[in-house]
């Protein structure tokens, strides 16, 4: 490595670090964002298992849980009446 480049590395790692406890917060909620959107992912797939029997069927996809991960049980409901406007 060259002195130049160690020398920005340096410089980069120098201004980066202050910036770390300003960054905390809205990764944390990124991460909580995404671990609830993993989790409504998995219940969109069991409800595609299940939900033949029951009546209810949602497509399995980023969108949809995504609606769910940040709405949560409303946003349930509004996928499912937009599904039900949709099929008229």
């Amino acid at each position: 490595m060259t002195e130049g480049r160690a020398a920005a590395l340096f410089l980069a790692l120098a201004l980066a670090v202050p910036l770390l406890p300003l960054l905390a917060r809205p990764l944390g909620r990124l991460l909580k964002l995404a671990g609830k959107t993993l989790a409504a992912l998995g219940s969109l797939a069991l409800l595609k298992l299940v939900g033949g029997a029951v009546g209810l069927s949602l497509g399995v996809n980023f969108l949809n849980a995504l609606v769910i991960a940040l709405l949560g049980l409303p946003g349930f409901g509004l996928l499912m009446m937009l599904n039900w406007a949709c099929k008229l």
